[in-house]
């Protein structure tokens, strides 16, 4: 009875892993569409929503470690209970990048973008699939899925290169173009740091299953950047 209390616990925290893992989607994809859209109003609420994905983060942690403490849980459990704090954290971080593009959208005001979004809207669409393979992962523990998950990394890579190519034409072709450069920068980078913690979850996953930590380079990682 009570390992059958422990097991209904932890799927209680495999559920509120994927809620927090849908609201940092969610979040995710709208601040480009308010970036897209030139939005404030969206903006506003949107970086105010971040509290919520603050609240669900810290209400996960809580339960975890009442868990630990509780219930001593055994070898393969205590990692997945580990993995459970650092994959809310992962989230947490992505919730944030996409509260810091918001920033950036009323930063920007009304201003006309300085080059149509083609790359950015890619990224945030492929960084959305990328997060929400590696929590069905998790709850499925699908090794090989989170194994390859990360070598898709690359593909945010390349576009986060391009844009910086672009970007950097564009500077160079008119310096007044610089400031909303850096911002439009600073997106795309929010976005390719979102990979680099979808990675991060793949290697949790990995470590719950195995017990083995490792760290998972992907193939040809070497994304230009100037902001960290």
């Amino acid at each position: 009875m009570i390992r059958k209390g422990f097991e209904d616990s932890l799927r209680r925290l495999n559920d509120d892993v994927l809620i927090l893992g849908s609201m940092v989607e969610e979040a995710l994809l709208e601040s480009i569409e308010i970036l897209k859209n030139r939005d404030p109003d969206g903006a506003r609420r949107l970086i105010a929503y971040d509290e919520r994905v603050n609240e669900k983060r810290f209400a996960i942690e809580n339960n975890t470690l009442t868990l630990i403490a509780t219930q001593q849980p055994v070898a393969a459990d205590m990692r997945t209970l580990a993995a459970v704090l650092e994959i809310v954290t992962e989230l947490e971080r992505i919730g944030d990048y996409a509260k810091g593009i918001c920033k950036i959208s009323l930063m920007l005001g009304d201003q006309p973008l300085i080059k149509p979004l083609v790359d950015i809207p890619r990224m945030v669409v492929k960084a959305k699939d990328m997060l929400h393979r590696a929590l069905d992962a998790f709850v499925r523990r699908d090794i090989e899925l989170a194994r390859a998950i990360p070598l898709e990394d690359d593909d945010l890579d390349d576009l986060y290169n391009q844009i910086y190519r672009e970007l950097l034409t564009l500077i160079m072709s008119d310096p007044r173009k610089m400031d909303q450069a850096t911002y439009l920068l600073w997106v795309a980078h929010n976005l390719e740091r979102t990979g680099d913690r979808i990675v991060n979850i793949c290697e949790r996953i990995v470590f719950t299953i195995t017990g083995n930590m490792k760290e998972m380079n992907n193939s040809h990682s070497n994304a230009t950047s100037v902001v960290h």
